[in-house]
């Protein structure tokens, strides 16, 4: 019989299965904040719990642990890349990154992506499955563990498509939100999109508070075709209509992430146009030189036509910034520690 994934359960669905066995509902509160809040590695270190319950507990329920199969620690800022490897051997990796307003962990959605995006290591070998709840919270529990300070933020912005693994998604965003568990703020987190139309259109039904990020990468649907395989499946203006009805929902913010590669996408036409787009949702627009792929071919513009990019967008009225290069002595690109390990073999 298989097991229920213990970790990625509501604490009213803890309650109710324990009351099912004629539990009190205090064991629920005392397990939750084993597994979200003291962040125990397995249910034998749950002290407070009777032998027997602990016993019964590991026979009914599987509890996921993620193992650390490599760290690397940037010499330069301090940045943190993690690989860990799923039950089932399947790895993926996360991204701790460290700021003064505090640290933020970025992860993954899925083990692979099937979006296919031409500048994106994490899309290469393609997907292999779905990530849990457990699976996605366990990435910041292991990192806040190794670290050992708190995590303030948290990017859903690794491997994968988050709005592709949807359920999964909100339940673990509503788990991590929890008062009894991490209670990282909803506003503190951030969900990064291609551009899935009714996913995005049923977030912002979710009554979450979340921060939404459009990978947009390109100001027109043939340039975007060009770059995101997606862009096939929705037209730019179906995405951006979209994005207006999470913003008209939610009254939050939204941020279109860029990829700046040289000669696609970085001409002072390409910055007004995005100017265009950004300013009726006032959208925040973050500039991101796209990483050096070995597999792909794309490479950054200099820094001059960066800084241009960025000054023609804010002549418009557009508040940008351009995204911090962090941990590029460490495979900082997405994907990439995650390929060079699979590429060495398993």
């Amino acid at each position: 019989m298989e097991q229920t994934d213990i970790k990625s359960l509501t604490l009213t669905e803890l309650w109710e299965e324990f009351q099912g066995r004629g539990e009190k509902a205090f064991r629920a509160d005392q397990v939750y904040q084993w597994m979200h809040e003291k962040l125990a590695e397995d249910i034998s270190r749950m002290s407070n719990l009777p032998k027997a319950f602990r016993e019964w507990l590991e026979k009914e329920y599987e509890y996921v642990t993620l193992e650390i199969v490599e760290i690397q620690r940037s010499k330069l800022d301090g940045t943190c890349k993690y690989l860990f490897r799923l039950p089932d051997g399947h790895v993926i990796e996360s991204v701790l990154m460290r700021y003064r307003h505090g640290n933020s962990v970025c992860i993954s959605s899925q083990a692979g992506c099937r979006m296919g995006c031409r500048f994106c290591a994490s899309a290469i070998g393609g997907l292999k499955r779905n990530l849990r709840p457990s699976e996605m919270l366990e990435q910041i529990y292991r990192i806040q563990q190794d670290c050992g300070e708190r995590v303030s933020n948290v990017v859903v912005m690794g491997t994968g498509e988050p709005l592709d693994n949807y359920d999964n998604l909100v339940r673990f965003i509503r788990l991590l939100s929890h008062e009894k568990g991490l209670n990282i703020s909803q506003r503190s987190i951030t969900v990064s999109t291609c551009g899935i139309v009714p996913g995005i259109r049923a977030l912002a039904e979710e009554e979450l508070s979340v921060t939404l990020a459009l990978s947009l990468h390109a100001v027109t649907q043939e340039k975007r075709r060009e770059l995101m395989p997606i862009a096939n499946r929705y037209e730019l203006k179906e995405v951006l209509d979209a994005c207006g009805y999470y913003f008209q929902k939610t009254g939050r913010r939204l941020t279109f992430e860029y990829s700046l590669v040289q000669g696609v996408n970085d001409s002072r036409e390409d910055a007004k146009a995005l100017a265009a787009l950004a300013g009726p949702l006032h959208a925040h627009v973050n500039l991101i030189p796209v990483n050096p792929v070995t597999e792909r071919d794309f490479v950054q513009p200099g820094e001059k036509i960066i800084d241009n990019f960025k000054k023609n967008l804010e002549k418009c009225g557009i508040n940008a910034t351009l995204r911090r290069e962090m941990g590029r002595d460490i495979d900082g690109a997405c994907g990439q520690l995650r390929r060079k390990y699979l590429k060495g073999g398993e």
